[in-house]
């Protein structure tokens, strides 16, 4: 797949993907029928085939200041027991296209989960020797307080097998800082509460020379979703909460001047594009 990069004044942007597949969406989005699907036009070709179905990724940014490099959620990781099938067990080249692509795991300065879902953190940590060790060495690990204690409280199975094989090795390194949820990174690269999906999510906000971006995380899971902000996602945690926080988000990007550039966390290929109003609604043009 063609690497994707984009200017945001003096930084870049580039995505990595781990997974971008074709999928029903209604294990995720219980509203979204291919009917329903179809009846949205500009989702097609690029979010929506001609079938009905999303097409949905997996993938990671990497926020270059020139002095400082930042990644952005750590897609689904390799080695790992997982509910879903096509994550279970993957062996996938991630470490190895992110050298291909410049950004070395070495290299990395900041990790930023955006929550602690397990598409998010799953590259935290790879197996080494029969032990989970941090991927990124050299960088700091930067968890939401509130998300973090939510996390390590929980009972939930899963959840508990996501926080033990990839974020409770890193914290056990020492190299997990607990930051609130308005986060100044580095210059012009601050955090941004969106809560809903979960306790603690944020989002990642950048500004340089004039221009701006935000990486969402998962306050929107697809596209769809600006054409209707009610449709909720299955994981979220506080389904009206997460409403209010993307209904105020699309607000805030379609009347935003100059443009936001959004960058979507699992929007497939173009990726990125801005918030315009489509009637009572919202359109995603990329």
């Amino acid at each position: 797949m063609p690497t994707q990069r984009w200017k945001v004044g003096a930084i870049t942007i580039t995505r990595v993907v781990e997974l971008e597949v074709p999928s029903s969406a209604r294990w995720l989005l219980p509203d979204a029928s291919r009917e329903n699907l179809l009846e949205i036009e500009w989702l097609r070709p690029h979010f929506c085939n001609a079938d009905g179905r999303v097409i949905m990724s997996v993938h990671s940014f990497i926020v270059d200041t020139g002095g400082m490099r930042l990644l952005v959620d750590t897609c689904i990781g390799n080695d790992k027991r997982r509910g879903i099938p096509g994550w279970n067990m993957r062996q996938s080249p991630f470490v190895q296209q992110l050298a291909e692509v410049g950004h070395p795991v070495e290299s990395i300065d900041r990790v930023v989960c955006t929550h602690l879902h397990v598409d998010h953190v799953g590259w935290n940590t790879r197996l080494v020797d029969g032990k989970w060790r941090p991927t990124f060495p050299n960088a700091r690990y930067l968890f939401g307080r509130e998300e973090y204690a939510h996390w390590r409280e929980t009972r939930d199975d899963q959840a508990r097998e996501v926080m033990q094989d990839s974020v409770q090795p890193v914290v056990d390194a020492g190299l997990v800082d607990l930051v609130e949820s308005d986060h100044l990174i580095a210059e012009g690269i601050r955090l941004e509460s969106t809560p809903g999906h979960t306790p603690g999510h944020v989002s990642v906000r950048i500004e340089s020379q004039g221009e701006h971006a935000v990486i969402t995380g998962d306050l929107l899971h697809h596209p769809a979703q600006c054409a209707h902000p009610e449709w909720r996602s299955s994981a979220d945690d506080d389904p009206a909460l997460a409403q209010r926080t993307r209904r105020s988000f699309l607000a805030g990007c379609a009347d935003a001047s100059p443009p936001t550039l959004v960058l979507g966390t699992h929007f497939a290929t173009p990726t990125a594009g801005r918030i315009v109003r489509d009637g009572d609604a919202y359109r995603l043009v990329v």
